[in-house]
């Protein structure tokens, strides 16, 4: 239902987060057009113009929100490549929050690459370049004693719902960007409100600028971080410490995602702090809980079992230790083993080789768990992937690896061999670094193979009959989850939350609902994904008695109707003018951006 047409006395209308009847604001005139999360521009209507002094402002005709998407989209489609429409977009944004969203929702497929990956890595890489006007919280690590002063100027405990935080280490396949990481923070946030209605004004981006080992940034007359080389060690894991004790004491109801970290680092947090605060790390969870529903859904395709089935992967960085976890998690839950017995079910494979024990000075930390013992592959050959395949004989191939076309046709065809419906995810990306083309998966199979890739393709054809290739895309998974935590407020992220998220994403492909081929469902079905999602994130978090919020329904469809009610919409809403004593920060326009003001009753 959409946010237009529900009415205040709705079922759920009560909840702080409702997002039923009108917006109260003390703002007029001026004030009000810029603020971006009331500006509605020439759709004012003829009452709010006369209640909030917006005559004179404004041209006479009234528009509505589609007219203005409409008039959006051919400004849009004016600009001359894919950074200035991404630039476009960063503009529109700073000024009417709602159309911003109400066209991307409206053109979403089109537009998903343009404020997201692959643009938005364009946009970061010439971040201080592009800079216009400040968006999110910079925290240097040289002002490392003055962090918490820094995040507190943000809002009150209650004003924010969600941080996303990066060092800008490595940044969507294009490396170390220093401070130019602000920007996926920001995008980050956005994919949240759009698949899962996270409230705009309620999210803070943050980037931790610890220096940058990026040389052609540190030369550069024009960049806006810290010119120095990445401080690492007790001063970077201290300055963590620091932000992690501040969102926590600062905004303690707040979930935080980490972005971007290096690999060095990113698996490395998040085991610190997955213990005690609800976080979660998309490169090494995200990634891991979509390829583990598509694994859900080929299971049910094909019949492997979950106690039996083996598992090849290719490329055992951030992603593929990450995907590996959700897996292991997975088996136990299956099955009564221990999550040590279900990893020797995994077999990683990495520049070294087949991971052994035996060259645990080569390994990273993520990669130590899954190394085989040496025993096992005495006399045979472990040195390349076909070798590992002839041996294992895996039910599921999986490529993170960046190596083009590295799952040849001799590969293909030893693993077809041996079981009757391989499942291959070839998930390097972007396009060009992917481990096999979809159409020669099907040509070396005969059709038999279960596909999902990493990049959008388009769909192959094969003894005369048409197949949707699914794209594990994260942006169908962490925003549902990070809309389960948020509502829920649950302590901490665990694997068992993890684990109900994908059976929720699993279950909406649409080959288990005759509905298509692809073994997850489209991102334009994000939004209702991200409800089911997030039901199942919440009950599990209640069963487990880790939910810190009160009343939340037990039943299956007053729960759905209390997570849409509290889902930010793309839609007017009335405006409500009220005095200052009665407003809170967001009434006072304040939501979202320092505020000096806010600070000083804040502190008191």
């Amino acid at each position: 239902m959409s946010s237009n047409t529900k009415q205040q006395d709705a079922k759920f209308a009560h909840l702080p987060l409702s997002t039923s009847g009108p917006q109260s604001t003390t703002l007029t005139g001026n004030a009000l057009l810029r603020t971006p999360y009331f500006n509605k521009g020439s759709a004012h209507t003829k009452e709010e113009r006369d209640t909030f002094k917006l005559h004179g402002l404004l041209p006479t005709y009234i528009q509505t929100l589609q007219e203005q998407v409409h008039r959006a989209y051919a400004q849009y489609s004016s600009r001359h490549d894919d950074l200035a429409k991404n630039t476009f977009m960063a503009s529109l944004k700073e000024q009417n929050e709602i159309l911003y969203y109400r066209l991307i929702l409206d053109h979403l497929k089109e537009m998903f690459p343009i404020i997201y990956t692959p643009t938005e890595g364009e946009a970061i890489a010439n971040y201080s370049r592009l800079f216009r006007k400040p968006e999110g919280c910079f925290l240097n690590i040289d002002d490392a004693d003055r962090l918490e002063d820094d995040i507190k100027q943000w809002g009150h405990p209650d004003d924010i719902d969600l941080i996303v935080a990066s060092d800008g280490e490595q940044i969507l396949g294009i490396g170390d960007q220093g401070v130019g990481a602000i920007l996926i923070s920001v995008a980050k946030l956005v994919i949240y409100t759009l698949c899962a209605g996270i409230h705009p004004s309620r999210t803070l981006p943050v980037v931790l600028d610890c220096g940058t080992n990026n040389k052609e940034l540190l030369d550069d007359e024009l960049y806006l971080g810290l010119r120095k080389n990445r401080v690492r060690g007790e001063q970077y894991d201290q300055f963590i410490d620091k932000f992690v004790s501040a969102c926590r004491s600062t905004y303690p109801k707040a979930y935080i995602h980490f972005e971007d970290f290096g690999v060095d680092n990113a698996r490395r947090i998040l085991d610190k702090y997955t213990p005690q605060i609800a976080c979660f790390n998309d490169d090494v969870q995200g990634t891991g809980c979509v390829t583990l529903a598509a694994i859900m859904t080929a299971f049910k395709v094909n019949g492997v079992k979950w106690d039996e089935a083996r598992f090849v992967m290719f490329g055992s960085g951030t992603a593929g230790t990450g995907i590996a976890d959700q897996i292991k998690d997975a088996i136990a839950q299956h099955t009564d083993k221990s999550a040590e017995d279900a990893g020797t079910q995994i077999w990683c494979v990495d520049k070294p080789g087949l991971l052994l024990k035996s060259k645990k000075d080569q390994l990273t930390p993520a990669q130590v768990s899954y190394a085989r013992d040496d025993h096992e592959w005495e006399n045979k050959d472990h040195g390349d992937l076909l070798s590992v395949i002839k041996e294992v004989k895996p039910h599921v191939l999986i490529g993170t690896s960046t190596k083009p076309g590295a799952f040849t046709e001799d590969v293909v065809r030893e693993m077809a061999k041996h079981v009757d419906r391989p499942v291959i995810f070839p998930l390097s990306n972007p396009t060009r670094l992917h481990e096999a083309k979809p159409q020669d998966l099907y040509d070396w199979t005969d059709g038999k193979v279960l596909v999902a890739t990493g990049s959008p393709f388009e769909p192959v054809k094969h003894n005369g009959k048409e197949y949707d290739i699914s794209e594990c895309n994260n942006s169908v998974t962490f925003p549902g989850i990070g809309l389960g935590a948020v509502l829920s407020r649950t302590r901490l992220m665990t694997p068992a939350l993890l684990v109900a998220a994908v059976q929720a994403l699993a279950s909406a492909a649409p080959v288990l609902n005759d509905t298509g081929a692809g073994l997850l469902p489209d991102v334009e079905d994000v939004r209702d994904i991200s409800v089911q999602i997030a039901k199942n994130v919440i009950k599990k978090a209640v069963e487990d008695g880790l939910a810190q919020e009160k009343n939340i329904p037990s039943d299956d469809a007053d729960l759905e109707e209390w997570i849409r009610e509290q889902m930010w919409n793309a839609e007017y809403r009335p405006l409500q003018l009220v005095e200052e004593d009665e407003a809170d920060a967001h009434a006072k326009g304040e939501a979202g951006t320092a505020s000096h003001q806010r600070e000083a009753r804040f502190d008191n």
